[in-house]
């Protein structure tokens, strides 16, 4: 029996190793004019477990050895990384030869069972949604972060009705709580049955269920391997049924033209629209959630920096009249907030050393990219390119310091800072929490908006502090997909500032 196991394990083992040896024989190779192509030896997956780990870490390692540009073998795919951000405009205006949508719609379809919005069974309808991002500029911009403002401060006053000393949470559940009701009914109406708090309470829940298993749909992973991932997502998607969302109050002008889009599509299901419906919430959500919260703990950690903020926003609220805490109702317009820039900077320091998306493009052909400095990279069709914004966030000619958070890091003589270098060169793209060119988030206005106006109410309310001594790491699980949740949550206290006489 013995002899047999050991026969057994030889073959098994020879078989691996046969596998191993084929694959080093025929695997990709590197033609005339191609970056340096970077295979891996394991089957398949080549590099992806290494760039999993730490992509920041792993990339700076390749380009020391291989240069600004590199082809790496990831988990099926070949992906052409542009390390040089004087390149970066290059790939971000070619958008004839390197795509984004078929990639794209490939992802969100099998992540939030949503049909293709490409197919032929729904004429324009790609080019009819875009077009509802225009409610998300603008004046509808300015409607939208009002409607924002009056729900957030509704909801610290309930918690300053419910706070009679010292309230004690974790920071991110309780940013996850606020936040989440705020948009969902900035977006999408207010329930209207008495437990309405209760319902969005739970719809909340679940969509923390799914988002914790999302980085595995993106990677292809089938929903069915994912434990009850995919019932938690036929649940979140009856949600907005169209017998729900006809009973919620208001709602949004974005929503409303949206549902009155997917109506022209009579091939498009109840459970396709409803689809549609919680696919647009992640999209609101999922990254504003963390980057609220990393806002908040960087605020909190600095005091001076807190000061600072705070005292910015007590001279506005002063030159406009207005008195701040509980039973006050405060109203800003975009001018006012856009000239927060202490607070601004405060924001963009907090994307800047959070923010994990990557930007991706697919070949659409065989082609020579042209680039900086008569440089030249030949590009194969379906292969992947790669911007990778956050080697450029934590670069220490761009960013003095870059490991260190400072608060001011975007205002030189007291105005908002836009000049950055590098190699004594001024940078076109310096900041990149929300992709590039085309494929920008069309929400990165409103999701600025809803962070300010989060930090506005949250210091004018509550004196705050953090109580537990630890320092937050990132929960590198999401490295790619946009904002990095923390590595576990924190505990703070705050209490209700003393009202203004």
């Amino acid at each position: 029996m013995a002899s047999c196991d050991l026969s057994l394990l030889c073959t098994s083992g020879l078989a691996i190793a046969t596998a191993l040896l084929l694959w080093a024989a025929i695997g990709r190779r590197r033609k005339a004019g191609e970056p340096p192509l970077i295979n891996g030896w394991i089957p398949f997956l080549g590099k992806a477990l290494s760039f999993m780990k730490d992509p920041s870490t792993f990339l700076l390692s390749q380009q020391q050895k291989f240069g600004n540009i590199f082809t790496i073998h990831l988990a099926g795919k070949y992906c052409t990384f542009f390390m040089d951000p004087f390149q970066f405009v290059y790939i971000v205006r070619n958008c004839k030869q390197l795509g984004f949508q078929e990639f794209a719609d490939k992802m969100i379809s099998r992540s939030f069972d949503v049909p293709s919005i490409l197919s032929t069974k729904f004429p324009e309808l790609n080019e009819n949604l875009h077009r509802m991002y225009q409610y998300l500029q603008g004046k509808s911009l300015d409607m939208l972060s009002e409607d924002m403002m009056k729900n957030l401060q509704q909801i610290f006053e309930r918690k300053c009705s419910q706070a009679t000393d010292w309230e004690a949470e974790k920071m991110y559940k309780f940013c996850c709580s606020v936040m989440f009701e705020a948009s969902f009914i900035t977006l999408y109406g207010r329930v209207p049955a008495a437990d309405g708090h209760k319902v969005i309470s739970e719809i909340r829940d679940k969509f923390t269920k799914f988002d914790a298993n999302f980085p595995y749909l993106v990677l292809g992973i089938p929903v069915e391997l994912l434990g009850a991932t995919k019932k938690v997502r036929k649940e979140l998607i009856r949600h907005f049924s169209y017998q729900n969302m006809t009973k919620w109050l208001g709602g949004s002008e974005v929503i409303q033209a949206r549902k009155d889009l997917f109506e022209k599509y009579e091939l498009l299901t109840v459970y396709d629209k409803a689809a549609h419906h919680f696919t647009f919430l992640w999209a609101s959500v999922a990254n504003t959630i963390p980057a609220t919260f990393w806002a908040m703990y960087y605020l909190l950690r600095h005091p001076e920096a807190l000061a600072v903020v705070r005292d910015e926003i007590d001279h506005l609220l002063q030159s406009t009249g207005q008195k701040k805490g509980p039973g006050y109702n405060i109203h800003l317009t975009r001018e006012q907030l856009d000239n927060l820039v202490y607070l601004e900077s405060a924001v963009n320091e907090s994307l800047r050393m959070c923010s994990s998306s990557i930007n991706l493009r697919l070949c659409q052909e065989d082609f020579i990219l042209k680039l900086d400095g008569n440089q030249k990279a030949t590009l194969r069709k379906g292969d992947l390119v790669a911007l990778y914004p956050p080697t450029l966030h934590m670069d220490p000619e761009v960013y003095e310091d870059p490991k260190e958070y400072k608060f001011d890091r975007y205002i030189e003589n007291g105005k908002k800072k836009t000049t950055f270098y590098k190699r004594g060169r001024k940078l076109k793209y310096f900041l990149m929490p929300f992709g590039s060119g085309s494929t920008k988030c069309p929400g990165r206005f409103f999701a600025v908006n809803e962070i300010k106006l989060f930090l506005i109410l949250f210091v004018t309310h509550f004196d705050a502090e953090i109580v537990e001594n630890k320092n937050l790491g990132f929960d590198n699980s999401r490295m790619g997909l946009g904002i990095l949740l923390p590595d576990s949550d924190i505990a703070f206290r705050y209490k209700i500032k003393s009202l203004e006489k």
